[in-house]
């Protein structure tokens, strides 16, 4: 099995890059979709998640249309780099929900925001979320969203950092 999976990691690299991208593009519209449809409001740091998720899903889906060994293994780097990044915030916000603080200070209220705040000051908070980083309102066998976007960055890493190696090896 093991053999096999190289095996198209080496042949169709485009596959796995356009898989990916389409994993995390779904994941994007799983969490619009808990936002806009559940009342499940996100927390700044699941904003942040959702930037490196798409970061991964454009990188992913930029590598799928290029046919050249060089930019797969450039960009599984960059793949690299970002997944981690996300994997850390997930990481964090894992942490934050096991371990809660006695204060919440993760998020402002959204009304209030515009209430109180001028319009271009608003917008920038809006896009920083609003929910509290260390509630749970959401699991999945067991897992919050955090500890699930912490799994897929991780796997996302040891996906780049295969495909970083077997480019290598294969110059």
């Amino acid at each position: 099995m093991a053999n096999t999976f190289l095996a198209i990691l080496d042949n169709a690299p485009r596959r796995v890059f356009a898989f990916l991208s389409a994993v995390c593009l779904a994941m994007l519209a799983f969490g619009l979709y808990l936002q806009h449809s559940q009342g499940l409001e996100p927390c700044p740091m699941c904003i942040v998640q959702r930037y490196a998720l798409f970061s991964v899903a454009i990188v992913a889906g930029l590598l799928s249309a290029s046919g050249s060994r060089r930019v797969h293994f450039w960009g599984s780097f960059v793949l690299l780099l970002a997944a981690g990044f996300g994997a850390f915030v997930a990481a964090r916000q894992s942490w934050l929900q096991w371990y809660p603080p006695e204060v919440a200070t993760c998020g402002r209220d959204f009304y209030g925001m515009i209430e109180n705040f001028p319009l271009n000051r608003a917008i920038p908070m809006i896009f920083r979320g609003s929910g509290d980083c260390s509630a749970i309102d959401w699991t999945f066998l067991g897992g919050s969203i955090a500890n699930w976007a912490f799994l897929v960055f991780c796997l996302v890493m040891v996906l780049a950092s295969l495909m970083i190696w077997r480019k290598r090896r294969l110059k």
